[in-house]
């Protein structure tokens, strides 16, 4: 049998077994990256000692700290947004792949 020997029926069966695997492995990545990074207890952890480490410099009044503590804080809020900005982006396009796969094996009537 040669691979090349396809016809369009058994073609567009393999694509949309193809983009079906692949849009059910990228719902379950960007499941477990919303659940890993955004709701991961070290993110809150740091947040959390990075708030103390900030009331700390502002009762002894060293501004210095207190600025860096705020960027800290920043940029650990923009890493739980990116991370749950991607794990949604992944899940809309696992979507996408399955309703696409959808579609194709409709078409195989």
């Amino acid at each position: 049998m040669n691979i090349l020997n396809l016809t369009s029926t058994e073609f567009f069966l393999i694509l949309a077994g193809v983009a079906l695997i692949i849009g059910v492995l990228l719902i379950i990545i960007g499941v477990i990256v919303l659940i890993s990074r955004v709701l991961g207890g070290d993110v809150r952890k740091i947040a959390e000692q990075t708030a103390t480490l900030a009331q700390k410099g502002i009762a002894e009044e060293v501004a210095g700290l207190v600025g860096n503590a705020s960027t800290l804080v920043e940029s650990l809020n923009g890493l739980i947004k990116s991370a749950a900005g991607i794990g949604v982006f992944l899940i809309i396009i696992g979507l996408l792949l399955l309703a696409a796969s959808y579609g194709l094996a409709l078409q195989l009537r």
